[in-house]
């Protein structure tokens, strides 16, 4: 492994010099342009489970990371997503490239439909699997692939509740045991920026932190078209699948999951305790599921280090710095996580090339491959997804929640019946009377 993920430190091994990343310095992105990634390697086969725009994105990704990667199954509840995905891969151009992407080979005996699709794309012979189904899905979908031997990209969070951080902890032992690799797309995780900044503010650049702050504030997002008559209700959430909890996890889980890590990261833990605030202002009309639109929450570390962490989906409202950001303050000086830079006794700012992160992270999966060197990022994603859970848990309720509480939590979003029919039918939280147990107001 070159970067102990853990710990967001580098190896031994000067950076620079090192396979991947000094391919990066020197030849520019995408890293296909090099004579060392010209250089004759085992094809790798890949499926995807989740075949909307993420997906899809996931997919070339991973093509443009390395040579001779194939596509060869996919799979998603719907063939109408699945029909969009292959079409926009195949495309001519797309905003991103010119061209359509290479090595598209689907044959229709490896198409998979239907809420289990996931299980019909393992018994396939792919190497690795893109998990990019709704979260609520990803954690019962891990552990089947690592089960069917297969290596495991999966996109953030990789949990919405805590059964399901539990079920990816096992899938990770269990990985470790069958020398599989886990790659988590966390994004700060894979920049190169984010590594060598928090790598400095665990060296002391900074001095002891005591505080830092998130920020997460969107516009309003996608919404598929109310088509109730025609469609179940399952149907309609899974369609819909970002505003209900079960399946999102709130913006907390699927968005703010970024800043979330990072924290924990940065503060090489977990919050102790968390208390938080929010609700249901702007997007109130019932298409818009049983998720909150904005909760800002207090996160408390070991140290007695406080973290505020606020995050809002408002149209024509400001979005302070971008989609997200992140400052930590210090004994000895600030960083600014965004923009890689540290303030104070000792300044300074990255100024070497960033690769992208959603590419980067496919890069790093397929060495590990290639390499017969496992990667396992399942554990502290887990705990990052606990973490956001704990949070929006708090914001639900009302009420102080610690860590221990997460720990022991029997929080189980995930339905008991999954098929085309009936879906969980949960309130939107109102705070002092929410139940977290039943999940309706009292």
């Amino acid at each position: 492994m070159i970067i102990d993920k853990n710990k967001g430190k580098l190896s031994r091994r000067n950076f620079l010099t090192t396979g991947a990343i000094a391919t990066a310095a020197v030849s520019g992105f995408p890293f296909v342009h090099t004579s060392r990634a010209r250089q004759r390697v085992r094809p790798i086969k890949i499926g995807v489970d989740g075949c909307g725009g993420r997906g899809t994105g996931a997919v070339e990704n991973a093509i443009t990371a390395a040579p001779d990667i194939h596509l060869v199954a996919v799979a998603d509840p719907f063939r109408d997503r699945i029909d969009n995905c292959l079409k926009s891969l195949r495309a001519p151009t797309s905003r991103r490239r010119t061209g359509p992407v290479p090595n598209i080979e689907v044959n229709e005996d490896h198409i998979f439909t239907g809420l289990d699709c996931y299980k019909q794309l393992l018994e396939t012979d792919i190497d690795y699997v893109i998990l990019t189904e709704p979260p609520g899905f990803r954690p019962r979908a891990m552990l089947a692939a690592i089960e069917a031997g297969k290596h495991v990209f999966a996109e953030k969070p990789v949990a919405v509740d805590a059964a399901g951080a539990r079920i990816v902890i096992e899938a990770g032992k269990l990985a470790q045991k069958k020398g599989l690799s886990i790659c988590i797309g966390h994004d700060q995780r894979h920049n190169l920026r984010s590594i060598e900044l928090i790598r400095r503010i665990h060296d002391g650049q900074i001095g002891e932190i005591t505080s830092g702050r998130s920020y997460y504030n969107t516009g309003f997002l996608w919404h598929r078209g109310d088509e109730r008559p025609k469609w179940t209700e399952m149907e309609y959430q899974c369609r819909n699948w970002y505003y209900f909890c079960w399946l999102s996890g709130d913006q907390i889980g699927e968005q703010t999951i970024h800043c979330i890590d990072a924290t924990n990261w940065v503060n090489n833990g977990y919050p102790v305790r968390a208390i938080g605030n929010g609700g249901r202002q702007v997007r109130t009309d019932p298409k818009w599921g049983n998720i909150w639109d904005n909760m800002t929450i207090d996160y408390e570390y070991p140290n007695g280090a406080h973290w505020m962490t606020m995050m809002r989906q408002w149209d024509k409202c400001d979005r302070f710095g971008g989609d997200y950001v992140s400052f930590v303050v210090g004994t000895k000086g600030k960083a600014d996580l965004r923009a890689g830079e540290i303030t104070g006794e000792k300044p300074w700012k990255y100024e070497g090339e960033v690769p992208s992160p959603k590419v980067y992270e496919h890069l790093e999966l397929i060495e590990s491959i290639r390499n017969g060197k496992p990667m396992n990022q399942a554990e502290y994603s887990a705990y990052s997804a606990l973490t956001a859970v704990m949070g929006r848990e708090s914001c639900y309720t009302g009420k102080t929640l610690t860590w221990d509480d997460m720990l022991k939590s029997e929080l189980d979003l995930f339905p008991k019946k999954v098929v085309f029919g009936p879906a969980p039918d949960h309130d939107i939280p109102v705070p002092g009377r929410f139940d977290a147990i039943s999940r309706k107001n009292i």
